[in-house]
C-alpha cells in the first residue's frame, strides 16, 4: 500500500484467492521481494517499508499480477522487449492507479505472510528457469518419452514432448552467435525433432500444420539432411488435394535420394488415382445438383402450366381479360346486312404481311359520316386487340408494333 495517513491499499493477494509465487534466484523485477522473503520464516507475517528506488517497477509488476488474477496472459499484446520498453510504447499500464504511481514514485510498504518455501526439484521447472547445461540435459529425456508416447499411439501428448524439447533448443540457439559452430550443431540437433513432430501431426491429420513447419525448416536447412522434410510436405500436400505442391516435393525427394525413387513413384501413382477419384466425385456431385435443379424447373413449370390452364377452365373464353371488356362492343348480326360487302368472298391476299381485317374490308364501302361507319369502328377496336395479343403469341412484335400505332390514332382515349 501506500505510505500516507489513510494507508491506501493498492492491491491485496488475498482478494484473487491465490498466493504469488516468487521463483528466488531468477532475477525477478522486484528484486527487494527476494530479499525481503528470505529473511522470513515460514508462516510469519511481516511489514516492509520501501523508499522509491526500490519500488520504481512495482506499477509492471502489480499489472502483470492482476491480470493474472482475471486469467489472461499478463504478456499479451506486449512486443519483444523489456517491460519498461512496453510501458513507454503503450503510454499507459491500464490502471490509472498505477499510471500516477509511475509518474510520481513514491515509497511503499508491503505486507508479507510466508505461506510456504518449496524445494527447488519439487515442481515442473519451465524453460526460463533453466540453465544451459540443464536445458541440454532435458532434451534428450523428452526425445525419448516422445519415443515412447509414438509406440502407445498417443500422437498428441508425443507432439508436445518434441514441440517443448524443440524450444528448449531455440532458446539455448537464441544466445549463440548465428554461423558459429555452437550455432550450427544446435540447428542439427533441431531437425529429428520437428520431423518426428511432424509425423505426429500428420497421424493426428493437422496438414497445414505440417506444412507450415517443414516450410520453416526447409527455409533453413536445404539438402539431404531434409529429404524427410520434403516427403512429409508432399505428403500433407497431397492429403489437402494440393496436386501441384505434392508433386514437386515429391520429385524433389526422389532428386536428392535416388533410393527413394520407387518409394515416390508409388506416392504418385497412388496421388494420381486419388485425384481421379475426386474428379469423378465432383462430377457426380455436381451432375446430381443440376438434375435435382432441373427437376425442380419442371416441377414449378407444370405447376405454372396447371394453374394457367384451371384458370382457363373456370372462363369461357382464353383470354377473359379482353373478352369483358369486348362484350361492351358487340352489335347484333343483322347490322351486317347493310354490308353486302361482308357476304362476298374476300379480295385476295395482297403484299403485306399483315392479315386481312373483314371489318377493314367492309369500312372501305361505307360512308365515313354515317352511322354504319360508326359501327364498325366499334367491331374493328376489340378484332384488332384480340388480333394483337394473337401475334404476340406468334412473337411477330413488329407487326403489334405497327398495328397498335394505327389503333391509337383513332382511339386515343382507350384504356386498351
Amino acid at each position: 500500500g501506500l505510505y500516507n495517513f489513510e494507508r491506501t491499499v493498492i492491491d491485496d493477494s488475498r482478494l484473487a484467492g491465490r498466493p504469488a509465487e516468487i521463483f528466488v534466484g531468477k532475477m525477478f523485477k522486484m528484486e527487494v521481494w527476494e530479499t525481503l522473503l528470505t529473511s522470513m520464516r515460514v508462516g510469519e507475517v511481516a511489514e516492509f517499508w520501501c523508499d522509491a528506488i526500490h519500488t520504481g517497477l512495482y506499477p509492471i509488476v502489480s499489472k502483470g499480477m492482476r491480470l493474472i488474477a482475471q486469467g489472461k496472459d499478463p504478456l499479451e499484446g506486449q512486443r519483444h522487449m523489456c517491460g519498461m520498453g512496453n510501458l513507454f510504447h503503450y503510454h499507459s499500464t491500464g490502471f490509472p492507479e498505477l499510471d500516477e504511481l509511475m509518474r510520481t514514485p513514491q515509497p511503499l510498504i508491503f505486507i508479507m505472510e510466508l505461506l510456504q518455501v518449496g524445494d527447488p526439484m519439487s515442481y515442473h521447472r519451465e524453460s526460463w528457469m533453466m540453465e544451459k547445461d540443464e536445458k541440454l540435459q532435458t532434451v534428450p529425456v523428452l526425445h525419448m518419452q516422445g519415443n515412447a508416447l509414438v509406440k502407445q499411439r498417443q500422437f498428441r501428448e508425443a507432439a508436445s514432448k518434441y514441440k517443448e524439447a524443440v524450444l528448449l533448443l531455440k532458446t539455448v540457439q537464441s544466445r549463440e552467435m548465428p554461423g558459429d559452430i555452437d550455432y550450427i550443431n544446435l540447428g542439427r540437433m533441431i531437425i529429428p525433432l520437428e520431423l518426428n513432430y511432424c509425423q505426429c501431426m500428420l497421424e493426428l491429420e493437422e496438414y497445414y500444420e505440417v506444412i507450415e513447419h517443414t516450410t520453416e525448416l526447409l527455409e533453413k536447412h536445404k539438402g539431404k539432411d531434409c529429404v524427410k522434410a520434403y516427403y512429409k510436405r508432399a505428403k500433407a500436400h497431397a492429403a489437402v488435394w494440393n496436386e501441384k505442391e505434392a508433386r514437386r516435393d515429391f520429385n524433389t525427394v526422389a532428386h536428392l535420394d535416388i533410393t527413394l525413387a520407387s518409394l515416390v513413384n508409388r506416392e504418385l501413382k497412388a496421388l494420381s488415382e486419388r485425384m481421379k477419384e475426386k474428379y469423378w466425385e465432383e462430377k457426380e456431385t455436381y451432375w446430381n445438383m443440376l438434375e435435382k435443379k432441373g427437376a425442380t424447373n419442371e416441377e414449378v413449370a407444370n405447376e405454372r402450366e396447371g394453374e394457367d390452364k384451371g384458370k382457363q377452365g373456370d372462363s369461357e373464353n382464353p383470354r377473359p381479360m379482353f373478352i369483358s371488356f369486348c362484350c361492351h362492343f358487340f352489335i347484333p348480326v343483322s347490322s351486317f346486312q347493310h354490308f353486302p360487302c361482308c357476304l362476298s368472298p374476300p379480295p385476295p391476299p395482297s403484299s403485306s404481311h399483315l392479315p386481312p381485317n373483314p371489318v377493314s374490308l367492309c369500312t372501305h364501302q361505307v360512308d365515313q359520316q354515317g352511322e354504319d361507319w360508326e359501327s364498325l369502328e366499334n367491331v374493328r377496336l376489340p378484332l384488332t386487340l384480340n388480333l394483337s395479343q394473337c401475334m404476340l403469341e406468334l412473337k411477330q412484335y413488329q407487326d403489334v408494333v405497327e398495328l397498335n400505332t394505327k389503333l391509337l390514332k383513332k382511339h386515343k382515349g382507350n384504356i386498351c
